[in-house]
């Protein structure tokens, strides 16, 4: 993956906006004013930053050597994907989905109900 092929999937994920609100070189994604992932643009090496489960986030940097703590985020929860190392593309977006459950889990009830209804069946259920 690249990081066209990386915001193409991120944008494609229902409700999703872009935006640049730190600077001209960090896009971020939100999904009901709530970011769930990050890409930075002007750098060598393609990465994406995603929210995690705490735990999942630690196996996952034990797992694959594509997956480091997130630069500049809380650790606990964030991870940062690094595509064409050892993480197929389908495993980097289903991390990408679980990032926007665990921001839609973290919202009030009535609006996760909210972006449910909106978009039913998008969001990936371990």
């Amino acid at each position: 993956m690249n990081i066209e092929d990386l915001r193409s999937f991120c944008l494609s994920v229902p409700g999703t906006e872009e935006c640049l609100p730190f600077d001209d070189v960090n896009l971020v994604y939100k999904v009901m004013g709530k970011m769930y992932a990050l890409i930075p643009l002007g750098t060598d090496i393609c990465s994406i930053s995603v929210k995690c489960d705490p735990e999942k986030a630690l196996e996952l940097r034990e797992q694959y050597l594509a997956v480091e703590e997130a630069w500049h985020f809380n650790k606990k929860y964030w991870n940062t994907l690094l595509p064409n190392k050892d993480m197929e593309d389908s495993e980097i977006k289903r991390w990408i989905m679980h990032s926007v459950d665990e921001v839609i889990k973290k919202l009030p009830k009535s609006k996760q109900l909210e972006f449910r209804a909106l978009h039913p069946g998008n969001l990936q259920r371990e």
